[in-house]
Protein backbone atom coordinates (compact mmCIF):
# COMPACT_ATOMS: atom_id res chain seq x y z
CA UNK A 1 0.00 0.00 0.00
CA UNK A 2 1.28 3.46 -0.94
CA UNK A 3 0.04 7.01 -0.45
CA UNK A 4 0.63 9.18 -3.52
CA UNK A 5 0.85 12.91 -2.84
CA UNK A 6 -0.23 14.20 -6.23
CA UNK A 7 0.20 17.70 -7.59
CA UNK A 8 -2.97 18.47 -9.55
CA UNK A 9 -1.61 21.69 -11.03
CA UNK A 10 -3.23 25.13 -10.89
CA UNK A 11 -6.76 24.07 -11.86
CA UNK A 12 -6.98 23.22 -15.55
CA UNK A 13 -7.56 19.43 -15.70
CA UNK A 14 -5.24 19.27 -18.71
CA UNK A 15 -2.37 20.70 -16.66
CA UNK A 16 -1.80 17.47 -14.79
CA UNK A 17 0.94 14.96 -15.46
CA UNK A 18 0.32 11.66 -17.21
CA UNK A 19 1.61 9.85 -14.11
CA UNK A 20 -0.74 11.76 -11.83
CA UNK A 21 -3.75 10.94 -13.99
CA UNK A 22 -2.78 7.27 -14.15
CA UNK A 23 -2.55 7.06 -10.36
CA UNK A 24 -5.92 8.78 -9.94
CA UNK A 25 -7.38 6.16 -12.28
CA UNK A 26 -5.83 3.31 -10.30
CA UNK A 27 -6.20 4.29 -6.64
CA UNK A 28 -9.28 2.93 -4.84
CA UNK A 29 -9.17 5.77 -2.29
CA UNK A 30 -8.89 9.42 -3.28
CA UNK A 31 -8.53 12.24 -0.75
CA UNK A 32 -8.49 15.59 -2.49
CA UNK A 33 -8.17 19.21 -1.33
CA UNK A 34 -11.51 20.41 -2.67
CA UNK A 35 -10.93 24.06 -1.79
CA UNK A 36 -8.45 24.41 -4.67
CA UNK A 37 -8.66 21.16 -6.66
CA UNK A 38 -11.62 21.10 -9.10
CA UNK A 39 -13.70 17.93 -9.11
CA UNK A 40 -13.02 17.57 -12.86
CA UNK A 41 -9.47 16.51 -11.97
CA UNK A 42 -11.02 13.27 -10.71
CA UNK A 43 -13.10 12.49 -13.81
CA UNK A 44 -10.82 9.56 -14.64
CA UNK A 45 -11.22 7.92 -11.20
CA UNK A 46 -12.71 4.43 -11.03
CA UNK A 47 -16.47 4.35 -10.58
CA UNK A 48 -16.13 2.43 -7.32
CA UNK A 49 -13.35 4.61 -5.89
CA UNK A 50 -13.94 6.18 -2.48
CA UNK A 51 -13.58 9.93 -3.04
CA UNK A 52 -13.55 12.44 -0.18
CA UNK A 53 -13.01 16.18 -0.09
CA UNK A 54 -10.62 16.93 2.78
CA UNK A 55 -11.22 20.70 2.88
CA UNK A 56 -13.30 20.35 6.04
CA UNK A 57 -11.00 17.79 7.73
CA UNK A 58 -8.17 18.45 10.14
CA UNK A 59 -4.80 16.71 9.97
CA UNK A 60 -5.69 13.90 12.37
CA UNK A 61 -8.88 13.14 10.46
CA UNK A 62 -6.95 12.92 7.20
CA UNK A 63 -4.42 10.56 8.74
CA UNK A 64 -7.28 8.42 10.08
CA UNK A 65 -8.58 7.99 6.51
CA UNK A 66 -5.12 7.01 5.32
CA UNK A 67 -4.67 4.54 8.17
CA UNK A 68 -8.00 2.91 7.34
CA UNK A 69 -6.92 2.51 3.71
CA UNK A 70 -3.58 1.13 4.86
CA UNK A 71 -5.35 -1.49 6.99
CA UNK A 72 -7.35 -2.50 3.91
CA UNK A 73 -4.21 -2.54 1.72
CA UNK A 74 -5.64 0.19 -0.50
CA UNK A 75 -3.47 2.74 -2.28
CA UNK A 76 -4.41 6.37 -1.66
CA UNK A 77 -4.29 9.28 -4.10
CA UNK A 78 -3.79 12.34 -1.88
CA UNK A 79 -4.48 15.11 -4.37
CA UNK A 80 -3.20 18.63 -3.70
CA UNK A 81 -3.31 21.76 -5.81
CA UNK A 82 -0.30 23.05 -7.73
CA UNK A 83 2.93 21.31 -6.82
CA UNK A 84 2.92 19.61 -3.40
CA UNK A 85 6.42 20.86 -2.60
CA UNK A 86 5.35 24.54 -2.70
CA UNK A 87 3.07 25.42 0.23
CA UNK A 88 1.53 21.98 -0.14
CA UNK A 89 1.18 21.21 3.59
CA UNK A 90 2.43 17.69 2.92
CA UNK A 91 5.36 17.89 5.34
CA UNK A 92 3.25 17.27 8.43
CA UNK A 93 1.38 14.47 6.70
CA UNK A 94 4.61 12.73 5.66
CA UNK A 95 5.97 13.12 9.18
CA UNK A 96 3.02 11.21 10.58
CA UNK A 97 3.21 8.58 7.85
CA UNK A 98 6.87 8.04 8.72
CA UNK A 99 5.86 7.42 12.33
CA UNK A 100 3.17 4.97 11.17
CA UNK A 101 5.58 3.27 8.74
CA UNK A 102 3.26 3.90 5.79
CA UNK A 103 4.92 4.20 2.38
CA UNK A 104 4.37 7.30 0.26
CA UNK A 105 5.55 8.96 -2.93
CA UNK A 106 5.31 12.55 -4.17
CA UNK A 107 4.18 13.29 -7.73
CA UNK A 108 5.08 16.84 -8.83
CA UNK A 109 2.66 19.21 -10.48
CA UNK A 110 2.56 22.48 -12.41
CA UNK A 111 3.03 25.44 -10.07
CA UNK A 112 0.89 28.56 -10.00
CA UNK A 113 3.99 30.58 -10.93
CA UNK A 114 4.67 28.45 -14.01
CA UNK A 115 1.05 28.62 -15.14
CA UNK A 116 0.92 32.37 -14.53
CA UNK A 117 4.11 32.97 -16.51
CA UNK A 118 2.53 31.01 -19.36
CA UNK A 119 -0.65 33.09 -19.11
CA UNK A 120 1.42 36.28 -19.31
CA UNK A 121 3.64 34.84 -22.07
CA UNK A 122 6.71 35.73 -20.08
CA UNK A 123 9.97 34.02 -19.15
CA UNK A 124 10.80 34.53 -15.48
CA UNK A 125 14.55 34.32 -16.09
CA UNK A 126 16.28 36.33 -18.80
CA UNK A 127 20.00 36.44 -19.49
CA UNK A 128 21.42 39.76 -18.38
CA UNK A 129 18.38 40.60 -16.23
CA UNK A 130 18.01 37.86 -13.63
CA UNK A 131 18.66 34.15 -13.42
CA UNK A 132 16.82 33.67 -10.14
CA UNK A 133 13.21 33.19 -9.10
CA UNK A 134 12.25 33.46 -5.43
CA UNK A 135 9.05 31.77 -4.24
CA UNK A 136 7.80 33.32 -1.03
CA UNK A 137 4.67 34.34 0.83
CA UNK A 138 3.55 37.39 2.73
CA UNK A 139 4.08 37.44 6.48
CA UNK A 140 0.50 37.23 7.71
CA UNK A 141 -1.02 34.24 9.53
CA UNK A 142 2.05 32.07 9.04
CA UNK A 143 5.14 33.72 10.55
CA UNK A 144 8.20 34.14 8.35
CA UNK A 145 11.79 33.61 9.50
CA UNK A 146 13.35 37.03 10.00
CA UNK A 147 16.06 36.41 7.39
CA UNK A 148 13.29 35.70 4.84
CA UNK A 149 11.36 38.94 5.31
CA UNK A 150 10.41 40.70 2.09
CA UNK A 151 12.99 43.45 2.51
CA UNK A 152 15.77 40.87 2.76
CA UNK A 153 14.58 38.93 -0.28
CA UNK A 154 14.06 42.06 -2.36
CA UNK A 155 17.73 42.99 -2.04
CA UNK A 156 18.51 40.22 -4.54
CA UNK A 157 16.57 41.95 -7.32
CA UNK A 158 15.37 38.56 -8.54
CA UNK A 159 11.94 37.74 -9.94
CA UNK A 160 9.57 37.34 -7.00
CA UNK A 161 6.57 35.01 -6.90
CA UNK A 162 4.60 36.06 -3.84
CA UNK A 163 1.86 33.73 -2.66
CA UNK A 164 -0.99 34.47 -0.26
CA UNK A 165 -0.43 38.21 -0.17
CA UNK A 166 -2.82 39.95 -2.52
CA UNK A 167 -4.95 41.34 0.32
CA UNK A 168 -1.78 43.05 1.58
CA UNK A 169 -0.67 44.34 -1.83
CA UNK A 170 -0.27 47.90 -0.55
CA UNK A 171 2.16 46.79 2.16
CA UNK A 172 4.08 44.59 -0.27
CA UNK A 173 4.51 47.51 -2.67
CA UNK A 174 5.82 49.74 0.10
CA UNK A 175 8.48 47.19 1.01
CA UNK A 176 9.56 46.50 -2.58
CA UNK A 177 9.80 50.04 -3.97
CA UNK A 178 13.15 50.90 -2.34
CA UNK A 179 14.74 47.83 -3.95
CA UNK A 180 12.96 47.50 -7.32
CA UNK A 181 12.00 51.17 -7.95
CA UNK A 182 8.51 52.39 -8.72
CA UNK A 183 8.75 51.55 -12.44
CA UNK A 184 9.33 47.83 -11.83
CA UNK A 185 6.74 45.63 -13.59
CA UNK A 186 4.19 43.70 -11.55
CA UNK A 187 1.55 41.15 -12.54
CA UNK A 188 -1.21 39.84 -10.29
CA UNK A 189 -2.77 36.63 -11.60
CA UNK A 190 -6.12 35.48 -10.22
CA UNK A 191 -7.16 31.81 -10.34
CA UNK A 192 -4.80 31.05 -13.20
CA UNK A 193 -6.09 28.33 -15.58
CA UNK A 194 -9.61 28.28 -14.08
CA UNK A 195 -12.56 29.34 -16.30
CA UNK A 196 -12.76 32.68 -14.45
CA UNK A 197 -9.03 33.38 -14.55
CA UNK A 198 -8.01 37.02 -14.73
CA UNK A 199 -4.92 39.13 -14.31
CA UNK A 200 -3.74 42.71 -14.20
CA UNK A 201 -0.34 44.15 -14.99
CA UNK A 202 1.30 47.40 -14.02
CA UNK A 203 4.21 48.71 -12.02
CA UNK A 204 4.89 49.17 -8.34
CA UNK A 205 3.68 52.73 -8.87
CA UNK A 206 0.17 51.84 -10.01
CA UNK A 207 -0.57 48.19 -9.27
CA UNK A 208 -2.46 48.79 -6.00
CA UNK A 209 -5.43 50.70 -7.49
CA UNK A 210 -5.49 48.29 -10.44
CA UNK A 211 -5.78 45.27 -8.12
CA UNK A 212 -8.47 46.98 -6.05
CA UNK A 213 -10.40 47.81 -9.21
CA UNK A 214 -10.32 44.10 -10.11
CA UNK A 215 -11.41 43.23 -6.56
CA UNK A 216 -8.78 40.52 -6.21
CA UNK A 217 -8.73 39.61 -2.50
CA UNK A 218 -7.60 35.95 -2.51
CA UNK A 219 -6.39 33.08 -4.70
CA UNK A 220 -4.01 35.37 -6.58
CA UNK A 221 -0.28 35.24 -7.23
CA UNK A 222 1.89 38.38 -7.30
CA UNK A 223 4.83 38.36 -9.71
CA UNK A 224 7.42 41.13 -9.49
CA UNK A 225 10.51 41.69 -11.57
CA UNK A 226 12.11 43.23 -14.65
CA UNK A 227 11.62 40.05 -16.70
CA UNK A 228 7.87 40.69 -16.78
CA UNK A 229 8.32 43.65 -19.13
CA UNK A 230 12.01 44.27 -19.84
CA UNK A 231 11.32 46.68 -22.72
CA UNK A 232 9.25 49.00 -20.56
CA UNK A 233 11.96 49.21 -17.93
CA UNK A 234 14.99 49.55 -20.19
CA UNK A 235 16.20 46.18 -18.92
CA UNK A 236 17.61 44.79 -22.15
CA UNK A 237 18.34 41.09 -22.07
CA UNK A 238 20.81 38.93 -23.93
CA UNK A 239 20.15 35.98 -26.18
CA UNK A 240 20.93 32.79 -24.29
CA UNK A 241 24.04 30.78 -25.10
CA UNK A 242 21.84 27.77 -25.83
CA UNK A 243 21.10 28.74 -29.43
CA UNK A 244 24.00 31.12 -30.08
CA UNK A 245 25.61 30.08 -33.37
CA UNK A 246 28.99 31.14 -32.04
CA UNK A 247 28.77 28.92 -28.95
CA UNK A 248 29.35 25.23 -29.63
CA UNK A 249 28.32 22.63 -27.09
CA UNK A 250 27.98 18.86 -26.83
CA UNK A 251 24.64 18.81 -28.68
CA UNK A 252 25.71 21.38 -31.29
CA UNK A 253 29.41 20.77 -31.99
CA UNK A 254 31.29 22.84 -34.55
CA UNK A 255 31.51 19.77 -36.77
CA UNK A 256 28.05 18.23 -36.95
CA UNK A 257 27.93 14.40 -36.84
CA UNK A 258 26.10 12.48 -39.56
CA UNK A 259 23.73 11.07 -36.95
CA UNK A 260 22.32 13.65 -34.52
CA UNK A 261 22.92 12.91 -30.84
CA UNK A 262 19.87 11.52 -29.03
CA UNK A 263 19.07 11.14 -25.37
CA UNK A 264 17.43 7.98 -24.07
CA UNK A 265 16.34 7.34 -20.55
Amino acid sequence: MTVYFIGAGPGDPDLITVKARRLIEQCPVILYAGSLVPIEILDSAAQDAVIEDTASLNLNEIIERIEAAHNNNQDVARVHSGDPSIYGAIGEQMRQLDELDIDYEVIPGVTAASASAALLKRELTLSGVTQTVIYTRYNAKTPMPEKENLNALARHGATLAIHLGVSHIHKIVQQLKPHYRADCPVAVCYRTSWPDQDYVTGTLADIVPKVRAKKFTRTALILVGRTLDPAACDASFNDSFLYDEGKAHIYRPKVKPETPRQVKR
